[in-house]
């Protein structure tokens, strides 16, 4: 089988190696070229190069707008596999325009950063139907440490962006326990060593911790891209009439961080935002 990858950035360059490191015959395609072609993947020129070569495409792209401008317009049987984050609303307009083009649609977002994409360590939660999640899941394997099945679509994404609730709470309120102590003259590196010994240790803790410690912000996950997901998540409370308090606040330090040029750095530098707002 022909797999084809759309979108070698932050996330999708790992991935895209993981699955030729696997054996996988990977066709890819990005929109800019920085050098980043997988070792063993044949890379093209166009998108629609891998659609034509492809038995099923994996769509690694960062906005809804580029997943419009690479779908063609006929997909014979192709099994689309979308593992980005886009609303739940246009994940289940995009599976219905598939299927009307002749193919087949999964959905499978992933929860974890570069450094989990790197070590094939993703959790994939995957949405369709049982027939195509079962083709799927063996090509997700390469990538993913586990695979949760989460219904019809677009029951994936409505998960990612549960998790994710909890995971951007999880980064600002980490943030703000450092801009607290530094506040008061509380050392940030003995700081992370009590977070790391105590119950509320995680992979994230440790990491974002360690980050905002050292002032290492080199991107694993983006402001840019949190701040997306932090809108698709307050968006989709307010269509189904949900509170979301810690995510509306949350939402306004990742536009603030984002704001005075930190969109590029990792999540962990929403810490720049909090000197900036007022009592």
């Amino acid at each position: 089988m022909t797999v084809g990858f759309l979108g070698l950035g932050v996330m999708g360059r790992p991935m895209a190696a993981n699955l030729v490191r696997a054996g996988v015959d990977l066709v890819v395609w990005s929109r800019t070229d920085r050098g980043d072609t997988p070792p063993g993947a044949t890379r093209v020129a166009e998108p629609g190069e891998v659609f034509a070569r492809a038995e099923v495409v994996i769509l690694m792209l960062a906005t809804e707008q580029a997943i419009d401008s690479v779908l063609p317009a006929g997909l014979n049987g192709t099994v689309v596999v979308h593992m980005g984050t886009t609303s739940p609303e246009y994940s289940a307009a995009l599976g219905a325009r598939i299927q009307a083009a002749g193919g087949r649609y999964v959905e499978a977002p992933v929860s974890g950063s570069r450094g989990p994409a790197e070590a094939g360590e993703l959790v994939a939660m995957i949405a369709g139907e049982p027939e195509d999640l079962s083709r799927v899941r063996p090509i997700l394997a390469p990538l993913c440490r586990q695979v949760f099945e989460c219904g019809p679509v677009p029951g994936g994404l409505l998960m990612k962006l549960s998790v994710n609730t909890f995971l951007i709470s999880l980064v600002t309120g980490l943030a703000e326990a450092f801009h607290f102590a530094r506040g008061h003259g509380v050392d940030a590196d003995l700081l992370r060593q009590v977070l790391d010994a105590g119950p509320m240790a995680s992979a994230v803790s440790r990491g974002k911790g360690g980050k905002i410690a050292d002032g290492d912000f080199a991107v694993q996950a983006a402001i840019h891209d949190v701040l997306k997901n932090n809108e698709l998540i307050v968006a989709s409370a307010r269509r189904r009439g949900i509170p979301s308090p810690l995510l509306d606040v949350c939402r306004d330090l990742y536009a603030a961080a984002a704001a005075s040029g930190h969109a590029e750095a990792d999540m962990a530098a929403v810490v720049h935002a909090f000197p900036e707002r007022t009592h």
